[in-house]
C-alpha cells in the first residue's frame, strides 16, 4: 500500500469515527464522566456502527449512516420535548416525514448543532474512500462490543433508579425495550378481584369537605396540553421543589384564590387517554395498546356512564371545544359517544391567528374565543358542562421566533405564551361573573415532563375554583390523578355516581391511603397503600423504596426490588388494560356519522389534511377486518375530486393490502369503497389516513365502519 493509499485510509477511519461516536461525545461534553452507563452504551453502540459502515461496500455505506444519524437526532429531539427516549412503539416520531414535517415545522430543533453535524459527518463519510477491514476487525470487534455491552449492563444494573437517558444510548433502549415487550413471558394471570379495593372501585368514604352540595351550577374543565404540576409555583413549593428557570406566575396570580392538589397524577402519554380518564372516571391504559376511549365504541353502557353522558342525561347541555382539528384520534367520534351533545375543534373559530401553527389555533385565539363560547352558554337558561383542551404547548410549539429569544427554549415559550393567555381567560370569565355559578377545575391531559427527574412526565396539574372559595383548602393534601376528576364532579354536584367508575373525590378528606399508578416514559411507576414506590420497566426490573407518593424526587434508599415484583405489578396493570375489551366475535368501530369535512386546495401531510379519526386500532391475530367507506361529494372543482387512503402500522406504510381506488366524485356524487385485511400476526397502532384534495371541495362523511371479526374458538 502506497503512502498516500496510508493516508486516504487514516482519513477515511476518522471522518467514519466522527458520526459513529459523536452520541458518545456529545454525552461526554454534556455531562462528563457522570453518566458511566451511558457512555458504555454510546460507545457500544457507536462501535458497531462504525463496524458495521466499515464492512459496508462504499455504495450502501450512506444508508446505515444516515438512519444512525437521523435516529440519533430524533431521539434527542424527543427527549428534549417529552423527556423520554422513543421505545418501539415511537415509530412515528423517527421514520414518519409527515409527523416530523409537522412536528419540526420551521426547523425549530432543540440541537441544530448536533443533528447537522450528524447528518453531514454521516454523508461525509459515506462519500470518503478507504479499504475494508481484514478479518481480525470484524471477529475482535464483536467481541469488545460484548464486552461494552456486559459492563454496561453491570454499572446499569447497580444504577437501575438512574433515569433511562442516563443509562442508554437511545438505539439501545430501543432495541431493549422491543425485545423485552416482544419476548416477555406469559404474564401471571391476574383477574378485577386480585386488584386492590382502590384501584377497582369508587370511594366516597372520605369526610365531605363541603356543608352541603357544591354551590355552583355549570362545570367548566380547562385541558392544558402537556402542562405538569412543576410550573405552578405554589404546586411546585408544595413539593419542596426549588424555582425553576420558568414558573406560569400569571396562572398562579389568577388561581390565587384556587384549591391546589400537588400530588396529581397524569396516568400515560397521548391527549386521547388523558381525556378518557378524566371524563370517564377509568385508569387509561398501562401500555401502548388501543385507546378505551375507541374501546367505548363497543361498549355503549359503558359510554353513557362517562361524565358527559351522565351530566347530559341530568339536565345539563355539554360542550367540547379544543384548538386542534377533530378527526385526529378519532375526537369527533369520541366525544359525541361519551355525551357531549355539541363538539367543536379549530374549525369553530373566525379569528385569524397572529403567526400559523401547523395543529390548529394559537393558546391567545383559542382562549379568546372560548370566552365568546362561554358567554353565549350563560345566556341561556340551563346549567352546562364544557370541556376546553388547548393545542399550543404541542410540539413543535406555537411561538414565533421573536418570543422565543426571551426564553431558554421554544418549549418554554409556549409555556409563556399559555400562561397569559389562560390567566386572561380566567380574568375575563371572573368579571364577566362565570366563576360565581361554575365549577372550574384547571389541569392538564398529560405532562411534557422536564429534565429535574422522569417521574416528572407523570406530574399532572390540578386547581380548582369553586364558589365556596376559601372554605375549600389551599393546598388539598392526598394522592390523586385524572381518574378522579369524574368522580369528583359527582360528588360536588351530588350526582348519583355509577358503580363503574373508579376514584376519590377531591373534595373529601382521606385517612387511608391508596394505591396510585401511572406509564411513561417506557416505566411502570406504582405507589402502594402502604407506601411503597415501585418503577419499574420490562426489561430491567423494577426499583423499590419507601416514599410518600408516586410523584417526587426518588427516595434515598430506592434500590433494586429483591422480590421482583414487575411480572405481579404488569399482570395487575393489564387487568386494568383490559376491562373494556369485548370478546364478541363481531365488532364495528364508526369514524364517521354524517360529517361535513372541506378539503384542502392541496394535500401537505397526511396529519393535518386526515378526514377521518381511525388511528392507533389494534386487530387480533387470526381476526378478519372489513373495511367500509362511503363518502357524498358537495362541493368540488370542475375536474372532481379523488380521495387517497394510506394505512399505516406505527406510522410505517403497510403494503400487501389491495383495495380498490376511489373514484372521481363531482358535486352530488356518491362514492364506495370497501375491501378486507387479513391478520395471521396481530396488528397494533393500526391507521387509516383519509385524505383529499380540491379548491372549494367538500364532502359528507357518509360511511367510516371497521368491523373487526375474530377467528372463532
Amino acid at each position: 500500500m502506497t503512502r498516500i493509499q496510508i493516508l486516504n485510509n487514516r482519513l477515511f477511519l476518522s471522518v467514519l469515527a466522527v458520526p459513529s461516536f459523536l452520541p458518545f461525545l456529545w454525552r461526554l461534553f454534556r455531562h462528563g464522566l457522570a453518566e458511566p452507563a451511558g457512555l458504555l452504551s454510546d460507545c457500544a453502540f457507536g462501535l458497531a456502527i462504525y463496524l458495521l459502515a466499515l464492512s459496508t461496500p462504499r455504495i450502501l455505506r450512506l444508508l446505515p449512516l444516515l438512519l444512525w444519524g437521523l435516529f440519533q437526532a430524533g431521539s434527542q429531539e424527543l427527549h428534549a420535548a417529552m423527556q423520554r427516549l422513543p421505545s418501539w412503539q415511537d415509530l412515528q416520531y423517527l421514520t414518519d416525514p409527515a409527523f416530523i414535517g409537522n412536528s419540526a415545522a420551521g426547523l425549530h430543533l432543540a440541537y441544530p448543532g448536533y443533528a447537522a453535524l450528524l447528518l453531514v459527518s454521516a454523508t461525509a463519510a459515506a462519500l470518503v474512500k478507504g479499504q475494508r477491514p481484514g478479518r481480525t476487525y470484524l471477529v475482535a470487534g464483536p467481541l469488545a462490543i460484548a464486552l461494552l455491552l456486559a459492563v454496561q449492563s453491570y454499572v446499569s444494573g447497580r444504577d437501575n433508579e438512574g433515569s433511562i437517558a442516563s443509562r442508554y444510548n437511545p438505539l439501545h433502549w430501543f432495541i431493549s425495550d422491543a425485545a423485552a415487550t416482544s419476548f416477555q413471558p406469559k404474564p401471571t394471570a391476574m383477574t378485577v378481584a386480585d386488584l386492590p379495593p382502590t384501584l377497582r372501585q369508587l370511594d366516597f368514604s372520605g369526610t365531605s369537605l363541603l356543608k352541603d352540595r357544591g354551590r355552583a351550577r355549570n362545570v367548566l374543565i380547562v385541558v392544558l396540553e402537556g402542562i405538569p404540576g412543576l410550573y405552578h409555583p405554589d404546586i411546585r413549593k408544595a413539593f419542596g421543589i426549588a424555582d425553576g428557570p420558568y414558573q406560569m406566575e400569571g396562572l398562579a396570580a389568577t388561581t390565587a384564590d384556587a384549591s391546589l392538589v400537588p400530588d396529581f397524577v397524569a396516568h400515560s402519554h397521548q391527549t386521547i387517554r388523558g381525556l378518557y380518564s378524566m371524563l370517564c372516571g377509568d385508569f387509561s391504559k398501562f401500555s401502548y395498546d388501543m385507546s378505551k376511549a375507541f374501546e367505548l365504541q363497543y361498549n355503549p353502557q359503558r359510554a353513557g356512564e362517562c361524565l358527559p353522558a351522565q351530566m347530559a342525561a341530568n339536565g345539563w347541555e355539554t360542550h367540547y371545544l379544543q384548538g386542534a382539528g377533530l378527526s385526529f384520534m378519532g375526537k369527533d367520534q369520541v366525544m359525541p359517544n361519551i355525551g357531549f351533545q355539541q363538539v367543536h375543534g379549530n374549525e369553530w373559530f373566525s379569528e385569524p391567528d397572529p403567526y400559523p401553527f401547523m395543529w390548529g389555533k394559537t393558546d391567545p385565539v383559542f382562549f379568546r374565543g372560548a370566552r365568546n363560547y362561554i358567554a353565549d352558554l350563560q345566556s341561556r337558561d340551563k346549567p352546562w358542562m364544557l370541556t376546553l383542551l388547548t393545542v399550543g404547548t404541542h410540539q413543535p410549539y406555537a411561538a414565533p421566533d421573536e418570543i422565543v429569544a426571551s426564553y431558554p427554549n421554544r418549549m418554554i415559550a409556549t409555556v409563556a405564551i399559555l400562561d397569559q393567555a389562560v390567566a386572561e381567560f380566567l380574568k375575563g370569565i371572573k368579571e364577566d361573573g362565570v366563576l360565581e355559578d361554575t365549577l372550574v377545575i384547571v389541569t392538564s391531559d398529560e405532562s411534557h415532563g422536564d429534565d429535574i427527574g422522569e417521574w416528572v412526565s407523570s406530574w399532572g396539574l390540578m386547581a380548582i375554583l369553586a364558589p365556596e372559595g376559601r372554605e375549600l383548602p389551599r393546598i388539598k393534601g392526598g394522592s390523586y390523578g385524572l381518574v378522579d376528576i369524574q368522580a369528583s364532579i359527582h360528588d360536588y354536584l351530588g350526582l348519583p355516581a355509577p358503580s363503574s367508575l373508579i376514584g376519590r373525590s377531591m373534595f373529601r378528606e382521606y385517612r387511608q391511603p391508596r394505591e396510585m399508578i401511572s406509564y411513561t416514559n417506557s416505566k411502570l411507576r406504582w405507589h402502594t397503600s402502604d407506601g411503597r414506590r415501585y418503577e419499574c420497566s420490562r426489561s430491567g426490573g423494577c426499583s423499590v423504596g419507601d416514599a410518600p407518593s408516586l410523584l417526587g424526587p426518588l427516595p434515598e434508599a430506592f434500590s433494586r426490588d429483591p422480590d421482583n415484583s414487575a411480572p405481579r405489578l404488569y399482570a395487575l396493570a393489564a387487568v386494568l388494560d383490559h376491562k373494556l375489551a369485548s370478546q364478541e366475535q363481531s365488532q364495528t368501530l364508526r369514524f364517521a356519522n354524517g360529517e361535513i369535512r372541506r378539503l384542502p386546495d392541496k394535500i401537505t401531510n397526511e396529519w393535518t389534511d386526515n378526514l377521518a379519526g381511525a388511528q392507533y386500532l389494534d386487530f387480533p391475530a387470526g381476526s378478519k377486518v372489513h373495511v367500509s367507506i362511503r363518502i357524498k361529494a358537495l362541493q368540488t372543482p370542475a375536474e372532481g375530486i379523488q380521495l387517497k387512503l394510506f394505512m399505516r402500522q406505527f406510522e410505517n406504510l403497510v403494503g400487501g393490502i389491495d383495495y380498490p381506488p376511489f373514484p372521481v366524485l363531482h358535486a352530488g356524487e356518491e362514492g364506495r369503497v370497501e375491501f378486507d385485511i387479513d391478520n395471521p400476526q396481530a396488528r397494533q397502532s393500526f391507521s387509516f389516513h383519509l385524505v383529499g384534495e380540491g379548491k372549494g371541495a367538500e364532502i359528507r362523511m357518509e360511511e367510516f365502519n371497521v368491523t373487526i371479526e375474530r377467528q372463532q374458538g
